[in-house]
């Protein structure tokens, strides 16, 4: 979105009750990572004026293989973070957000963490200089599971890789339901159970699977999801786990004759009703 665009996006939200953002590639017609410091400073002002806040930078760091080497990630990944957290003093989020990496070789294993441990010993340390760069500039870090070929496929990776990892009083997962389960993890309340130590910030989607497997294959909104959203979200809630919900729009392919017009105000509607009860 333009600055204009952007404007009126904001202006969306203002009108669908929206007073929480997640910024991330649609600021200002860019990404976070390649705003300057004039432009955030601009759209800090528009979100500010409408009384608007923000949670989350959503900077898609880390979102590569792993194979690539530890030069390629800190290059593409560290030192674009820096300039981000100088960003960061103007758009003010609580989090700043990196992602899971991912691997060429996601088909030959089922146990990342272990094939990263002995291949690529430098990541995750270089997850912990990037959660303490965040924290220096006085924000938490929270890494998000990813798609594709992500090293996030399963809840025991993600367990894994937290326990390596530590700092979890400053370092939580975030957990995009959708994602998990386009990465071959089916949504339900053992994931939850689960993950429940680690989830501090919590992305929703709805999607459908076919009948004849529990992949995900089309798009759908929250409330004709085929994953329980109702019995996640009520204990996500009860726990308190994530402060807020942040509602993304669906993956998948769009599935003939559904209606899809208007989703995003029918998931703001169907969430908002959904947590009220909570």
């Amino acid at each position: 979105m333009a600055e204009g665009d952007f404007a009126k996006a904001l202006d969306r939200y203002v009108g669908w009750g929206v007073s929480v953002l997640e910024l991330g590639d649609a600021v200002c017609g860019k990404s976070i990572a390649d705003l300057t410091m004039a432009e955030a400073r601009r759209a800090a002002a528009l979100i500010a004026e409408r009384g608007l806040s923000v949670y989350c930078l959503s900077t898609g760091f880390f979102q590569q293989d792993v194979e690539r080497g530890e030069d390629e990630f800190r290059r593409n990944h560290l030192r674009p973070l820096k300039h981000v957290l100088e960003l960061a003093q103007v758009l003010k989020p609580r989090l700043v957000g990196l992602t899971a990496a991912t691997t060429a070789k996601r088909a030959d294993f089922k146990d990342s963490i272990s094939y990263v441990q002995l291949s690529y010993r430098w990541l995750i340390p270089l997850y912990r200089e990037a959660a303490d760069l965040i924290d220096r500039a006085g924000f938490g870090t929270t890494i998000e599971n990813g798609t594709g070929d992500s090293l996030f496929s399963a809840p025991r990776e993600i367990v894994d890789f937290f326990r390596v990892l530590g700092h979890r009083e400053r370092i939580c997962f975030g957990w995009d339901v959708q994602d998990l389960w386009q990465c071959g993890t089916f949504p339900g309340p053992e994931v939850y159970k689960a993950l429940k130590g680690l989830i501090g910030y919590c992305h929703v989607k709805g999607g459908q699977h076919g009948p004849t497997s529990k992949s995900l294959r089309w798009r759908s909104a929250l409330e004709d999801a085929s994953w329980p959203v109702a019995q996640v979200l009520r204990q996500v809630v009860h726990d308190g786990v994530s402060p807020v919900i942040c509602l993304r729009a669906s993956l998948g392919a769009p599935r003939p004759g559904y209606e899809y017009g208007g989703v995003a105000e029918r998931d703001i509607a169907f969430l908002r009703k959904l947590l009220a009860e909570c």
